[in-house]
């Protein structure tokens, strides 16, 4: 009785040890990803600025535009902008600790307004 409580106790830590490695080894295998959450692709906006917001998952390295971007603990990320007047395209880019790549993008339309005075 001892014995079969042994080798349970032993396979069910070893299966545990396991377990807990592919539960580590799934951002290996998932690679980076980057979701914008705003703006909405193909939007319009008057106002002169625009702030880009989104999740970056599995990334040691963000860029907005080639610029560098900075995460929060959770892998949010903003960043303000003055984009001219006119058709637009933001590019968010991401590097994960394995040189692996991953893009999103959004294009965006400034119009331009003049106020009346």
């Amino acid at each position: 009785m001892k014995r079969i409580l042994l080798a349970a106790l032993v396979l069910g830590s070893i299966g545990g040890i396991i377990g807990y490695g592919f539960f580590e080894a799934r951002r290996l295998l998932e690679g980076p990803s980057i979701t914008i959450l705003s703006p909405e692709d193909g939007s319009r906006s008057a106002e002169p600025l625009l702030t880009i917001e989104g999740v970056a998952r599995n990334i040691s390295f963000l860029t907005i535009n080639d610029k560098p971007a900075l995460t929060d603990e959770w892998g949010h990320f903003t960043k303000k902008m003055t984009p001219p007047p006119g058709a637009n395209v933001v590019v968010v880019q991401g590097v994960d600790r394995f040189g692996r790549r991953t893009s999103n993008d959004v294009r965006i339309t400034m119009l331009n307004f003049c106020p009346i005075t």
